[in-house]
């Protein structure tokens, strides 16, 4: 399928694999909203296409996540496409107790994601198409030490898809959960504080993915974006429903 003149919204677009869709919708002919909680990356980003707007948004408010819907049906009209990209990852022991981190988790996580179910279901069952990507993880399909409530974070959003399709099996709605193991030049990790954990994966504090796996060839940020492109350009009665993406060489 052809995605020239479809509609986008990407959240979690300020920089790493959310910036890289972004960049790739719009070179496909896709009109996009970009959002994140940090408006310059956006703006700059935004600045290199003519049919990409920014738009501020804490995709743990649901009142900030309709705000990026009503932004992007007033410039370009409602999404034909949601990319559930915002996520944040921490490693933390769960004896180390870092509470605060856990619940940051949950809110971006899922309820980020729920969010985003919330302001465009409806309307995608209204007109019998829709197509919603969200990027999960291959920790959704392993535990990872160090990674308990980023795991059950992964596992939330693939079971929460896997449901809601299930449901709406008829109605046009396609959900594609990305699942990418390892990507460098993202920005996950950079909220680290357990650092017993981190000495344990081998990554340093306030460094970025791909400083410290040098013992692996990662994904890059655009390999991720290229299996997105996969699951919508496929045949419109095909459902593209999973994609495990990982290095070749990851353990």
């Amino acid at each position: 399928m052809s995605l020239q003149g479809k509609v986008a919204v990407v959240t979690g677009a300020s920089s790493g694999i959310g910036a890289s869709i972004a960049r790739t919708l719009a070179s496909s002919g896709c009109s996009v909203v970009i959002a994140a909680r940090r408006l310059d990356p956006l703006e700059s980003l935004a600045s290199q296409f003519p049919t990409v707007t920014p738009c501020q948004c804490d995709v743990t408010d649901l009142s900030s996540f309709r705000n990026l819907i009503s932004t992007c049906e007033s410039t370009y009209g409602f999404p034909d496409i949601l990319i559930n990209c915002a996520g944040v990852m921490y490693f933390t022991l769960m004896k180390n107790c870092k509470v605060e981190e856990w619940i940051k988790t949950v809110d971006v996580n899922c309820k980020g994601v729920l969010h985003g179910f919330a302001c465009v279901v409806e309307k995608f069952i209204e007109r019998g198409s829709g197509h919603i990507i969200n990027i999960s993880s291959d920790a959704s399909k392993r535990m990872f030490p160090s990674l308990a409530v980023y795991c059950a974070s992964k596992t939330f959003i693939d079971v929460l898809a896997e449901g809601t399709r299930r449901e709406l099996v008829g109605t046009g709605v396609k959900i594609t959960n990305i699942q990418p193991g390892d990507v460098k030049g993202t920005e996950l990790i950079m909220g680290n504080t357990d650092g017993e954990a981190a000495e344990k994966m081998g990554v340093e504090i306030g460094k970025p993915v791909g400083e410290g796996f040098e013992r692996e060839q990662l994904l890059d940020v655009e390999d991720v974006a290229g299996a997105v492109m996969y699951a919508l350009e496929a045949p419109k009665h095909v459902a593209v429903n999973e994609v495990l993406i990982e290095p070749r060489d990851q353990e």
